[in-house]
This record gives structure tokens, sequence and C-alpha cells, in this order.
């Protein structure tokens, strides 16, 4: 495989991805404040397409403890897709 020739060219792509809006986006949609009309569901697949290559998917969490105690015995995070 040859080497890259920038080696930041995948961090300038993900940056370029407008993360904030993609989410905001779709939060108005499923808050009602945005209809079918105004995102079809090819744009929706878009979207979910982007986050899933900026934003890793959380798969699990698991917190056990003690609820009488200060501290947490146990916490265990998943991520899907993590980088």
């Amino acid at each position: 495989m040859a080497a890259r020739l920038r080696k930041t060219h995948q961090d300038d792509v993900r940056t370029k991805i407008k993360v904030t809006e993609l989410i905001n986006r779709v939060q108005d949609y499923a808050l009602g404040i945005l209809d079918d009309e105004d995102v079809s569901s090819n744009r929706l697949n878009a979207i979910k397409l982007l986050l899933a290559k900026t934003l890793p998917d959380l798969s699990a969490v698991t917190i056990e403890g003690n609820l009488n105690s200060e501290s947490i015995s146990k916490v265990t995070v998943e991520f899907i897709n993590a980088k």
C-alpha cells in the first residue's frame, strides 16, 4: 500500500463535516420542528452515514456499584467504530 502524501487528510475531512449542524437538523426533525417535506429519507440516510464517519456509536454502558457508598466499583463503556 502506498504511503499517504498528506497525513492530516482524514482529520481535515472530518472537520469539514459540520457535525453539530447535522445533529441539529435530525433533532429538529425528531422534535417536529421540521416535517417530512423538509427532510427526505435520502437526506436522513446521508446524515446517518456522515455521523457514523465522525462520531462513534455507543453500544453499551454498564455502571455497577453500591448506591449507599461514594465510590463506584466498575464502569464499562464500549464503542463501535471508535477511531
